[in-house]
């Protein structure tokens, strides 16, 4: 019997407990991009890129009203978005420029380039695209050798303009 998971294995989807249906909808459409497929009256709603049936999912039924976990308490870290390539990933920073949406830092890990920011209910957020594996970073012995380097950000925001 074979003891770990299968290869081709993926998390398919996030769901979040937000307090505020409506600003969680807004902020995932208008920041990030994506699109609403399904609402489940006013307490559920599930988000998708490209028309996938859903990579996000939103619901206020334990969490209406409430507030962010406290810190220093277990939880969601962060969930990471994967995007195809490097502009996309630019593209992605552009549109939270425009919205106004700060992020909390940004790192080259050699593997991959991430923004980490927050959502309006404080979840934690990756907005990341990998390198293709034969660049990534290894050890003399061929082992994973991930770092975290400053991202230049202006070059990025540069990149995405030259697209535009």
């Amino acid at each position: 019997m074979n003891t770990t998971i299968h290869p081709d294995a993926r998390i398919g989807h996030v769901h979040l407990k937000v307090s505020d249906l409506e600003r969680a909808i807004a902020f995932y459409t208008e920041a990030l991009g994506f699109e609403v497929v399904q609402r489940m009256g006013d307490r559920a709603a599930f988000l998708s890129a490209g028309g996938y049936h859903h990579h996000l999912g939103l619901n206020t039924w334990e969490s209406l009203g409430g507030a962010p976990p406290p810190f220093g308490t277990t939880g969601l870290y962060h969930a990471a978005i994967l995007y195809p390539d490097r502009n996309a990933l630019a593209e992605a920073l552009l549109r939270l420029d425009r919205a106004g949406v700060a992020i909390d830092g940004a790192a080259d890990h050699g593997v991959s380039e991430a923004l980490y920011l927050r959502d309006p209910d404080g979840n934690g957020l990756e907005l990341y695209w990998d390198r293709p594996e034969a660049e990534w970073p290894r050890t003399a012995r061929g082992e994973l050798a991930m770092v975290t380097r400053p991202l230049d950000l202006e070059a990025l925001r540069r990149l995405a303009r030259q697209g535009t």
